[in-house]
């Protein structure tokens, strides 16, 4: 796995266009250089990631990734930047990241034996400023989880800052009973649009 490199102030250290990843996520390091991509820097946006009232998890996940990118490119606007968000949904409720355990285990109870949405927003910023916004869509199931899988998964601490409370690429996986769509969406970088966009862009 790449190692982020620092935000630094010499913007002019990078290369006109090169691609920079305005993401905190080591998993979506990873699943970019699944496709032998690596970003030139690795730069975190900090955005309030609030839902608004009423709004939806497609139009959310699309905003979010929308907000990070430009952040980032207000700091790289020479660059390419690319953003991400991963949102899960029980129809149209969006559950929290969750940060605490009672948060985890209200949303492992929420999604025992159900179907749900995991929605990847994207967005790639070319350099000159045009935006490019898009999202992916997976229907998950998880079997209906006993009180004992729930205390299990708890206890892995695998759930901590995930999207609807679990990580499908670690312990999780042995809950899920059926998938429909791209895997990589799942885990936060759908990997089909990506990269179609990055090899019409990025070979320019």
């Amino acid at each position: 796995m790449t190692t982020p490199t620092p935000v630094s102030a010499n913007f002019a250290s990078l290369p006109a266009g090169a691609l920079v990843l305005a993401s905190a996520s080591p998993r979506r390091l990873e699943l970019l250089a699944q496709i032998n991509i690596v970003p030139a820097k690795v730069v975190p946006a900090d955005i309030d990631e609030s839902p608004n009232t009423g709004e939806l998890p497609k139009a959310y996940a699309e905003r979010m990734a929308r907000e990070k990118a430009a952040v980032v490119t207000a700091l790289y606007p020479d660059q390419t930047i690319l953003a991400a968000d991963t949102v899960v949904a029980c129809g149209n409720r969006i559950l929290p990241k969750a940060e605490c355990e009672a948060s985890a285990r209200k949303c492992l109870n929420m999604l025992s034996g159900r179907r749900h949405r995991v929605i990847s927003g994207i967005s790639l910023v070319l350099p000159g400023g045009r935006q490019l916004v898009k999202s992916a869509s997976t229907t998950v199931a998880f079997k209906r989880l006993s009180e004992a899988d729930i205390n299990h998964y708890i206890a892995s601490g695998e759930w901590n800052g995930k999207a609807g409370g679990y990580g499908i690429q670690g312990l999780a996986a042995q809950y899920i009973r059926f998938i429909s769509g791209s895997y990589s969406c799942v885990v936060g970088l759908p990997l089909f649009e990506v990269g179609g966009w990055l090899n019409t862009h990025l070979n320019d």
